[in-house]
Formats: structure tokens, C-alpha cells, sequence
């Protein structure tokens, strides 16, 4: 595996909004912060990479497939962040979204698309790009327009974990829904090993 970043300078940290993203990077031997949904938590010093799920809004984004990001902007297209890519072998280039919130409906996604020129979307990305010390950005497709998330959309809690009754409700009340979204989740998370370790085995410039 290629395992350049394209990145000189101190060592990346990968900053992951989920409890389950940030241990998909630790276990690769990557440097991690788990900052919460909207990276609302504090963030550690030094170049930060966006780093975790993200939900297409295009077709043809299969779960599991890697994006790295050249561009990001918000939900009117304004761009708010833009430089190379970081250099991750398997994944696309592309821009990123950050709508400010979970967008889960179908119609709604391929909206953002159209008027965004974006190919996924995430909720943490904005806030690290206003730092003005985000290095970039890779996200692993977890949901599609084809497959939402449904109510599993909402286990996610702030902190960053998991609400399990949530997840009961939605097995009770959309089984072959959540146990797709599962499958599909598991997917990126190995496709967000790999790139983690690709990123750790980089190591200090």
C-alpha cells in the first residue's frame, strides 16, 4: 500500500467526531482525537485531519469507498477550505460538504449535490477547516442516497457515542434497514483502518 500523504511538518492528527472512528485509527497506530459530533470538543494542537464516515450524496459511492478531500464547502457551496489532497492509495478525490447537521434524506442529498458540486457530507469538517490548521480530509462512505440511515441516524450522541436504545428501536422497527446500515458501517470502518494505517506508517516528516 502507498503509504505517502503528501504532508511535511509536524506529525497529522486524525480527529474523529464517533467513538467507533476514533478506535478504527488508534488501533491502526495513528494519532487520534475523538472531538464529538461538530468537533465540539477541544481540539489538540498542530495540522488536523478531518476523519471518520460520511454519507454520499451522489450515486455510485458504494460503502467503503475511500474519499480524500480537495475541497470543502458548506451547504450553499461557499468553499471554505481548499489545498492538494492528502495522498491515500484506494481513495477518491473529491469534495466534501458540511451541511452543519445529518442530512438523510434522499431528495435532499442529491439537492446538496447539485447546488454544491460536492460528492459527500460530513459534520465536523467546517469547524476544523476555521482553524485554519485543517491538512486535510478523508472519510469512508458509510450510507447512500440509495441506502439512508434511517433512525440509526440518531444513536450518534454528542460526545460522540452510542445510544443504544436507539439502536434497539431501529431493530425493532427497521431490521433489514439497520442490520444493511451495520454491514455497510463495518465496511468503511476497515476502509478507515487502512487509511489510518497508511497515515500512521508515514510517521513524523
Amino acid at each position: 500500500m502507498d503509504t505517502a500523504v503528501g504532508v511535511e511538518g509536524p506529525p497529522l492528527t486524525l480527529v474523529c467526531a464517533l467513538a467507533v472512528e476514533e478506535r478504527a485509527a488508534a488501533k491502526a497506530g495513528a494519532r487520534t482525537r475523538l472531538v464529538g459530533l461538530g468537533a465540539r470538543r477541544t481540539l489538540p494542537p498542530g495540522p488536523l485531519v478531518s476523519f471518520g464516515l460520511a454519507g454520499a450524496l451522489v450515486s455510485g459511492l458504494e460503502p467503503g469507498t475511500l474519499l480524500t478531500a480537495r475541497r470543502v464547502v458548506d451547504a450553499e457551496g461557499t468553499v471554505l477550505w481548499e489545498e492538494e489532497p492528502l495522498r491515500v492509495s484506494g481513495a477518491l478525490t473529491a469534495v466534501v460538504c458540511d451541511a452543519g447537521r445529518v442530512v438523510d434524506d434522499p431528495v435532499e442529498r442529491r439537492e446538496l449535490a447539485r447546488t454544491t458540486g460536492a460528492a459527500a457530507i460530513d459534520t465536523e469538517s467546517a469547524t476544523l477547516a476555521a482553524t485554519g490548521r485543517l491538512a486535510g480530509v478523508v472519510r469512508a462512505i458509510s450510507d447512500t442516497p440509495e441506502q439512508p440511515v434511517g433512525r440509526l441516524a440518531r444513536a450518534a450522541t454528542p460526545d460522540g457515542g452510542t445510544d443504544w436504545r436507539v439502536v434497539a428501536q431501529a431493530l425493532a422497527s427497521e431490521p433489514r434497514a439497520t442490520l444493511r446500515t451495520a454491514l455497510a458501517t463495518r465496511r468503511a470502518l476497515a476502509s478507515l483502518r487502512s487509511a489510518a494505517t497508511a497515515i500512521a506508517a508515514e510517521g513524523p516528516p
